[in-house]
């Protein structure tokens, strides 16, 4: 759990990439995650919204000690959904993590309202949703392998991230 949404994207990304990694980040993405990309201090490769073609040839042509793959799963802007199927599968493809961010989908979109990760069957490596929006709390959580979840329980510190080492 986090504090908010842009906590949890900027903790999530710094804490899991750094110099010698790639992220690789749609076009749209909410502020939060071009944020924690900048703060992460990884590469970070924007490609054109909702395109997993241009995608593809970026994966090719960009490799990096790890590489994530970031997405909004409903675009808060203009509503419209990134393709998570087939970003899924090339990101199986390529090698690459996939972290979806559901901050706009939890509470109504799937079955039971976990996002559109549950509507469409995908199997993100990282999945992230805010407990503000529908589901009127506080905070934000992510569901992550337990391995992950150990290494963001000891890394996602913000004022560390922030160029603060000592904080």
């Amino acid at each position: 759990l986090f504090n908010s949404g842009y906590a949890a994207n900027v903790g999530i990304i710094s804490a899991l990439c750094g110099p010698g990694d790639v992220v690789f980040s749609d076009a749209l993405n909410h502020a939060s995650i071009i944020d924690g990309c900048r703060l992460s201090r990884a590469k970070t490769v924007v490609y054109p919204h909702r395109d997993v073609a241009a995608l593809a040839e970026l994966l090719k042509h960009n490799p990096g000690r790890r590489r994530l793959v970031v997405t909004d799963s409903v675009f808060s802007m203009d509503g419209d959904r990134a393709p998570l199927r087939e970003l899924e599968a090339l990101c199986r493809e390529a090698g690459a993590a996939l972290m979806v961010d559901e901050a706009h989908a939890t509470g109504v979109i799937g079955p039971t309202g976990a996002g559109l990760c549950e509507e469409l069957g995908v199997s993100a490596d990282l999945r992230m949703g805010t407990l503000s929006k529908a589901l009127g709390g506080f905070g934000a959580w992510v569901a992550c392998s337990t391995e992950v979840r150990e290494l963001l329980f000891h890394r996602a510190d913000l004022a560390r991230r922030m160029g603060r080492p000592n904080a």
